[in-house]
């Protein structure tokens, strides 16, 4: 009797110590790659994690040299989005040369274009493993009609065609620039960019939609952060479901004659606030050339150029 309760107690001491040494290692690597891939190399002017652990990717956060080699050798595709109708097709020159030299540098990326002039795309010389697909669409007349009728594109882009194509998908607005490194540090299950004009602001001033009637609703007082409908990805599986919420709200809120105040963007809100995104990348990663300086913005990765919406946009 003696002899099998030693036995107990030292299988037991055992488990004890097999399960608290994997906690331990857990913990250890946990901290390490949170530290070295987007945590603490030494920000502490910024919040660098939200208040349920994801990381808001900012400079000095990340160890650029590190990531990238771990995610060389998993030999990933990204897929990029890009909508350029009517006057925008005069950005796209500028956006795919300085894509070129910022953005996932040394990674494959298919840039997928829709336009509905084809003949106006620019000859732009990618690099290796660097590909360009332009899909054509209908012209419209309103310029909300093209952010809002985005999502469904995307829904059917991903369910079509990107399955055996791409690992991760990033959803850019055609009027911008990138200035320096957009990389693998902005990969994650679900991305969200936190707006320029509000990540220093009390939650009061986020312009949610508050409309009860509007599927975009999120109450006054609630909210995390306000993000950009500028840019957008994570992996296929959760953009496509994010994809085809927004688009679903958007048609009812259509079926019953509301539009939300900040069109796809209040509906992007909507689903992040609820659907907690596993990474959230700082203003660096969408700024605004008429945006004014603030000492936590140490590079701007990538910007709107300034332009005048009422020459460019159909309808204003």
């Amino acid at each position: 009797m003696r002899l099998r309760q030693n036995v107990h107690f030292f299988l037991l001491g055992m488990f004890v110590g097999l399960s608290l040494s994997g906690l331990v290692y857990w913990g250890f690597n946990s901290i390490w790659f949170g530290n070295h891939l987007t945590g603490h190399l030494g920000r502490t002017d910024v919040a660098s994690l939200t208040p349920w652990l994801a990381p808001i990717v900012w400079e000095g956060t990340f160890d650029a040299t590190l990531i990238d080699s771990i995610y060389k050798q998993q030999n990933i595709t990204i897929a990029t989005t890009l909508f350029a109708l009517g006057k925008y097709t005069r950005f796209l020159k500028d956006f795919l040369e300085s894509a070129e030299e910022h953005y996932f540098v040394g990674f494959r990326v298919h840039y997928y274009l829709f336009t509905d002039q084809p003949e106006a795309i620019p000859n732009v010389k990618l690099g290796q493993e660097r590909y360009l697909t332009v899909k054509k669409v209908p012209s419209l007349n309103r310029w909300q009609d093209i952010s809002m009728g985005r999502m469904g594109i995307l829904e059917k882009l991903i369910e079509n065609e990107l399955a055996n194509e791409a690992d991760y998908i990033f959803c850019l607005d055609i009027d911008t620039k990138f200035y320096g490194r957009w990389g693998v540090e902005t990969l994650g299950r679900l991305v969200g960019v936190i707006h320029p004009w509000f990540f220093n602001v009390p939650r009061f001033i986020f312009t949610y939609e508050h409309r009860r009637e509007s599927q975009a609703y999120i109450p006054a007082g609630e909210g995390d952060y306000y993000y950009t409908g500028a840019a957008f990805g994570g992996s296929l599986n959760d953009v496509h479901k994010l994809t085809r919420t927004c688009r679903e709200q958007m048609n009812i809120d259509a079926a019953n004659s509301i539009e939300a105040i900040w069109h796809e963007e209040s509906h992007l809100n909507k689903y992040l606030f609820y659907n907690k995104p596993s990474k959230l990348l700082s203003p660096e990663y969408l700024w605004r050339d008429i945006s004014m300086c603030v000492g936590q913005v140490k590079i701007i990765r990538f910007s709107h150029v300034a332009k005048n919406n009422a020459e460019v946009r159909p309808n204003l």
